[in-house]
């Protein structure tokens, strides 16, 4: 269509319209209709907007038979003739109406008239929709007025009322509170003798936890294959497990003996801050309860019914005030538990540790007896490979000697076969000398195989022996090297080993 370069309003436009694809030019796209792809029979036209009779509408709304002037509301609107096609010859989006308006040579045509009466009927229903609900609201305006005046004055007697029951809530427990403060006076120096003994037993358990770690650290300089976790090892990592969480125990109660007396002295501290709150609560709603309408101190308080992010709530309020209240004979109550318990924990952990200890020993007794028994077995074993060892050799030599002595015999059988083989003629025949000397070579020959088969199989064990002996004696040395730190550093070490009593803070 671009090659004619002719404008739409000559008669090549007809040429140009059949070449052109089909496009449907619409006027529901526009901002009156939304409707999509509707069929001529499918089209419904609004009516009597206003209450008109539906035989007789206005001209300015839809009319019945849903025909304009021109143009039906169901049907595209298109170009007016050939003459004004209103078509684009060159762009992508030629033919379509939302592109550009339908033109002429007089004038520009954009909506029908179905659709500037369908405008006007959707203004006037707009307005009545609006005219009514103006009247609804401005009787609501009414209605509420005079609801709200008596509901504030329903609030507000309330208010008062509940302000009177808190004055009278807060005045009790600040009473109450004056009591505890009073019965929490001779709790606060109870624990200071027992955290004093606890103190010096937590010094005395350094003492096992030092011998049982040095015995671990002597043990590491056993020779390598002696490094195995024995009973004794077991043990002493026991021993040093039992006296981790003796010391976390103990210094957990001291803790708690310390922290308890802190909240001995925090407590009356505490209850003496919550009576001073309550004290000027109390004055406070005194106050807020004589507080009326007619008040001259009442003004805005711009953010007054912002909640604070400190501020409690009245369930929070009462836990903390009985919780308060409960902390005296709490505290005392922990007090006195602490002071019951600690005798029963000293003495627990230091029978445990005790025993733990004789456990050790016994191990450590058990290990050094089993390592002499084969330090013992190992050195007979010694005895046995070097005597097996000294025979061998004298067999080896033996068997030398025999396979130097079969040379002679080699020789003479050789030296006479040969001396054979010189006869002349017929007579160098094999008779049965000549077989029986050709298989005593062959006897000879067998005879040297399995004696040098035995010499290496000699000289094999010999090595193996020599090995063996190698390894006996590098067991020996280690086994005296183990019994050696077990017996004369360990055994000798725990002799220092704290008494019950000392364990015991005492």
């Amino acid at each position: 269509m671009a090659q004619l370069n002719c404008p739409p309003c000559t008669p090549c436009a007809n040429v140009c319209i059949e070449h052109q694809p089909t496009q449907t030019e619409t006027s529901y796209e526009n901002p009156f209709h939304v409707q999509e792809d509707l069929q001529p029979s499918e089209t419904e036209l609004q009516t009597s907007p206003v209450g008109l009779s539906a035989s007789e509408p206005p001209c300015y709304l839809p009319q019945q038979n849903g025909n304009s002037d021109v143009h039906p509301l169901s049907r595209p609107m298109g170009p007016i003739g050939p003459w004004a096609t209103g078509r684009i010859d060159w762009g992508s989006l030629s033919g379509q109406t939302g592109t550009r308006p339908v033109v002429d040579r007089y004038s520009i045509t954009r909506y029908s008239v179905d659709e500037w009466r369908q405008r006007n009927a959707d203004t006037i229903h707009a307005c009545a929709n609006t005219v009514s609900k103006s009247e609804k609201i401005e009787h609501d305006s009414k209605h509420i007025i005079v609801r709200t005046h008596a509901i504030t004055d329903k609030t507000q007697s309330a208010c008062t009322e509940q302000l009177h029951t808190r004055a009278r809530t807060i005045d009790d427990m600040k009473s109450e509170l004056e009591r505890a403060i009073k019965s929490m006076q001779d709790e606060i120096s109870t624990l200071e003798e027992q955290r004093r003994r606890l103190k010096q037993s937590l010094g005395v358990l350094r003492t096992p936890e030092a011998i049982a770690t040095e015995c671990l650290e002597r043990r590491t300089g056993r020779p390598d294959t002696e490094l195995i976790r024995d009973r004794p090892e077991e043990e002493l990592i026991c021993e040093i497990a039992l006296i981790a969480e003796i010391r976390a125990m103990l210094l957990k109660t001291l803790s708690e003996i310390e922290a308890q007396q802190v909240q001995n002295r925090a407590a009356r501290q505490r209850m003496e801050f919550d009576w001073s709150d309550k004290k000027l609560a109390h004055e406070n709603d005194a106050i807020n309860c004589n507080l009326t309408n007619k008040s001259s101190i009442t003004m805005f308080r711009p953010g007054a019914t912002r909640c604070p992010n400190e501020q409690s709530t009245e369930i929070y309020w009462q836990k903390f005030s009985k919780e308060t209240l409960e902390m005296c004979t709490s505290c005392r109550k922990q007090s006195e538990q602490l002071r019951a318990t600690l005798d029963v924990i000293l003495m627990n952990a230091a029978r445990d540790l005790r025993t733990q200890a004789d456990s050790v020993e016994r191990a450590l007794a058990n290990r050094i007896s089993c390592m002499e028994e084969i330090r013992q077995k190992l050195e007979i074993d010694l005895r046995t490979t070097l005597q097996h060892l000294a025979d061998t050799e004298i067999q080896i030599e033996k068997l030398k000697v025999a396979i130097a002595n079969m040379d002679h015999a080699m020789k003479v059988v050789q030296t006479r076969l040969d001396n054979r083989n010189q006869r002349p003629r017929v007579e160098n025949c094999r008779d049965q000398s000549q077989i029986l000397l050709i298989a005593e070579v062959k006897s000879i020959e067998d005879g040297l195989s399995a004696m040098n088969t035995q010499l290496r199989q000699e000289e094999d064990v010999k090595n193996e022996l020599m090995t063996r002996r190698s390894d006996l004696e590098k067991e020996i040395m280690m086994k005296r090297r183990t019994i050696a730190i077990d017996r004369d550093r360990c055994q000798r070490l725990r002799a220092h080993f704290p008494s019950s009593t000392s364990l015991s803070g005492y």
